[in-house]
């Protein structure tokens, strides 16, 4: 999202540290921060304090092993997605491992082309992880109980739901929808509440506010920027009606979100 992701490597053998931090630097070309740790003790103590989106861990350390690690993280609500490396290939190790949740094992002496591909496949874990995670934060309720399934009027409704949610941009009203569908504004207006179970200037409104939280926590555009995109004339009339259905302003969204971004 807005924060560099972070690539932490965790191993106790430091020629074999080095070694996949110097390979995931040329990988990486600057899009990702790459952390090292030597044991399980220093890995904690920089989860804690950095938000971690690629964790890749080996199994055997002294004190706290790999498969410890996972455990306390766990415990403490860290969830990294998991690769774990190893010098052993007995199987209750793999075993153990896939139930704490890794998504990929590999088995030292590693080559850079199985490293590379594994982490090309947990960025794709982290970013399915930050979809998801968005799409929580941003759903609304009423939006995702809209009702257009009944058969003898789904079809009109859906193309009004559909026009509007293509043109939310754009000032929008209901004689123009209704134009759309070929309806009389009335007779869409009570169509819509009987299926959408909200009414056509709340139906909008709200897609317009979850159109605004997408901007808020995926992208850096200035309020003023959100406002437009989402629908709003005006920064204040949009301020004054995100926090009518928010109970915050569009900055403070922003920044509470972004604070617990993946």
């Amino acid at each position: 999202m807005l924060n560099t992701k972070t690539i932490l490597v965790v191993d106790d053998e430091p020629r074999t540290r080095q070694g996949l931090k110097k390979t995931l630097d040329t990988w990486a070309n600057g899009n990702y921060q790459i952390f090292t740790a030597s044991n399980g003790e220093e890995a904690m103590d920089l989860m804690q304090k950095q938000k971690v989106h690629i964790l890749i861990t080996d199994i055997r350390m002294p004190e706290i092993t790999g498969l410890q690690l996972l455990k306390i993280a766990k415990e403490q609500n860290i969830y990294p997605v998991i690769i774990v490396i190893s010098a052993y290939s007995e199987f209750e190790y793999a075993q153990e491992a896939l139930r704490l949740g890794v998504i990929n094992y590999l088995l030292k002496p590693i080559s850079k082309k199985a490293l590379i591909e594994a982490v090309e496949g947990a960025v794709q874990a982290v970013e399915k992880q930050e979809r998801a995670g968005m799409i929580e934060k941003v759903v609304d309720q009423k939006l995702m109980n809209v009702n257009a399934q009944n058969p003898s009027n789904r079809v009109p409704i859906r193309e009004a739901i559909d026009y509007i949610n293509n043109n939310i941009k754009n000032e929008l009203t209901q004689k123009e929808v209704a134009d759309h569908v070929h309806l009389n504004p009335s007779y869409l207006s009570v169509l819509f509440k009987e299926h959408v179970k909200l009414t056509f200037s709340e139906y909008v409104t709200r897609r317009r506010i979850q159109r605004a939280k997408e901007l808020l926590i995926s992208t850096n555009l200035p309020i003023n920027d959100i406002a437009e995109e989402s629908g709003y004339k005006t920064a204040k009339y949009f301020i004054k009606i995100f926090k009518e259905l928010e109970g915050m302003t569009p900055s403070a969204y922003r920044k509470n979100n972004n604070e617990r971004a993946f």
